[in-house]
């Protein structure tokens, strides 16, 4: 089932912005609207996406730092385990 469409976004736009608009929307076969409200969702998408995702404080992003420098420890096992054969091998 479909959302139902209640909301209304207005914006204003220069003679230019609004024929390339217009004009991309034609290329691709769709409405004017269907083309602008993907477009600004997908961005919209991106921007929180970037946000949420990848943002982190000046100190988090060091401490992380610190620690990808810290000499590599040795691991009980490790290499006894990367020498025995492969179990998915015949």
């Amino acid at each position: 089932m479909a959302a139902i469409k209640s909301e209304r976004l207005e914006l204003r736009l220069t003679g230019e912005q609004k024929s390339e608009i217009e004009q991309a929307a034609a290329l691709s076969g769709r409405s004017v609207t269907d083309f602008s409200v993907t477009a600004l969702v997908r961005e919209a998408e991106e921007v929180i996406r970037v946000e949420r995702d990848l943002h982190v404080s000046p100190e988090s992003w060091d401490a992380f730092n610190a620690i990808l420098d810290r000499p590599a420890k040795p691991v009980s096992g490790l290499a006894d385990l990367l020498r025995r054969p492969s179990a998915f091998t015949e």
